[in-house]
């Protein structure tokens, strides 16, 4: 009886797939340098590497390519468990900005890289910490892409989900977030809401979802249920959004400390027209190979 094909090797003769293992917070990543341009995937490859039992594990995949324009250092690639490609993760782009100065792909400490969402900057700071450049948050429901129907005059909007009624912020930061505020994050719903508005249908190309619990103006506690993933120990463009959601509903200050299950991040957003900084640690844990 043959295997399923998720089950089968790409190809037995194949060279071996160097990769390092990493994490920012607990979000963890294989990543992979691909700057020749040789590595084939697709998502059935990627889904057996992300399997935690029988392949290498992790939330996502991260690629190094060459970048097309000349201002970019490189193109930064992310692909989702499920093998799906998405546009950010911060988290990752910690993790990326480490990984090509430990591999000495370059000896910048400012990296200018492009993601399918934009342009990304990197800096690595002298603490051993890393700072990204998110971006100027969107709140434009087709930009996110979000189909609204009214809004308060704060942003929030209703949404029915899994039989209740819930008011959301919608936010776009290279990729989809909604954020729900709880009065107790360790206490949310995120098993039971997380998959409903994940595949929600006024999220067109699906969303990754906040669950915030606001402390105080410079304090936010929050769970992220990551599209294609599921429940993950940190979200960097999560906790952007959902600081660039609690600043527009006048909730929070302009810098926050975020705190997630995997530890701490530092959100800092100057004024409504700045890009949202995050700052972050990023780990190296073991490098390998695999014919997978």
């Amino acid at each position: 009886m043959s295997p399923p094909p998720d089950e089968r090797d790409v190809d037995a003769g194949a060279p071996p797939l160097a990769f390092t293992k990493m994490h920012g917070l607990g979000n963890d990543f294989m990543v992979v340098d691909n700057t020749a341009g040789t590595l084939v995937l697709d998502a059935a490859r990627i889904r057996r590497l992300a399997d935690r039992h029988t392949g290498v594990g992790f939330d996502q995949l991260l690629v190094v390519e060459p970048a097309a324009r000349p201002e970019a250092a490189f193109l930064y690639r992310i692909f989702n468990a499920d093998g799906g490609e998405v546009e950010h993760c911060g988290n990752g782009a910690r993790c990326f900005a480490r990984f090509v100065h430990e591999r000495s792909l370059t000896d910048a400490r400012e990296i200018v890289v492009d993601t399918s969402g934009g342009p990304v900057t990197l800096r690595l700071r002298e603490d051993g910490q890393v700072t990204v450049d998110m971006g100027v948050p969107t709140f434009e429901p087709a930009r996110i892409p979000f189909v609204a129907e009214t809004a308060a005059e704060d942003g929030r909007h209703a949404l029915d989900v899994d039989g209740e009624r819930l008011l959301v912020g919608v936010a776009g930061l290279g990729n989809p977030h909604v954020v729900v505020s709880v009065d107790d994050v360790a206490a949310a719903p995120v098993d039971r809401l997380g998959p409903a508005l994940e595949r929600h249908p006024r999220f067109p190309n699906r969303v990754n979802v906040g669950f915030a619990e606001i402390v105080d103006r410079g304090h936010l506690r929050l769970r992220v249920f990551e599209r294609g993933v599921g429940e993950t120990r940190a979200c960097g463009t999560g906790a952007c959004a959902a600081v660039a959601v609690g600043q527009r509903q006048g909730r929070l200050d302009r810098r926050v400390r975020v705190t997630l299950s995997g530890g701490e991040l530092d959100i800092h957003r100057p004024d409504d027209r700045s890009p949202i900084e995050m700052t972050g640690p990023c780990s190296t844990v073991f490098e390998g190979q695999t014919r997978m």
